[in-house]
């Protein structure tokens, strides 16, 4: 018998200084058997930097034609193809294809980097790729906290994500990497 999704709800409240933009999402999580609890918080804050009425969490790891998440019109075209981990370029190659703008979200410390030493050089050319890279250790923390049920609420300021999940707190930092250096 096939394992099925662990579902999460979450109460995600949103104050992101930097787009001007609060709101509370009342969120339901699909977590694949085969995905971390530090992945799904990933995805969660993936989900919170790009927060929007029209964003919405897919199939993600179960269908590999669609991403983490993404944002669509109301023609359904793809505006924002968003991506956590390391995708290969195949992958990246169809998002762009498919979709107005990608974002990489990247968690695995010297392996996030070494990927990204590979696939920048590839991508340079195109204006339509954005990635970003969380720190390893401060995702792994974030990870201890997850529960079934979770009411978090997530400051956003400049490149620091405050997470209050639960009693803990935790500080979140997000760096750009860019296409060119």
């Amino acid at each position: 018998m096939a394992l099925r999704a662990t579902i999460y709800k979450i109460e995600l409240h949103i104050a992101d200084m930097n787009r001007h933009h609060y709101a509370t999402y009342p969120l339901t999580v699909a977590r694949h058997p085969s995905e971390t609890d530090e992945r799904m918080m990933v995805r969660l804050m993936a989900f919170a930097l790009n927060a929007h009425e029209d964003l919405q969490f897919t199939k993600g790891i179960s269908d590999a034609d669609e991403p983490d998440l993404w944002q669509k019109d109301l023609t359904g075209a793809i505006q924002c193809w968003l991506e956590v981990g390391q995708p290969d370029d195949k992958r990246l190659l169809k998002a762009a294809g498919k979709s107005d703008q990608v974002k990489v979200y990247c968690f695995s410390g010297p392996a996030s980097r070494i990927w990204w030493e590979g696939m920048r050089t590839t991508w340079a050319r195109s204006n339509k790729f954005e990635v970003y890279s969380f720190a390893q250790s401060q995702t792994q923390s974030l990870a201890k906290a997850v529960s079934r049920n979770m009411v978090v609420h997530v400051t956003i300021e400049d490149s620091t994500l405050t997470v209050i999940a639960g009693d803990e707190t935790f500080t979140i930092g997000v760096e750009p990497w860019t296409l060119n250096h």
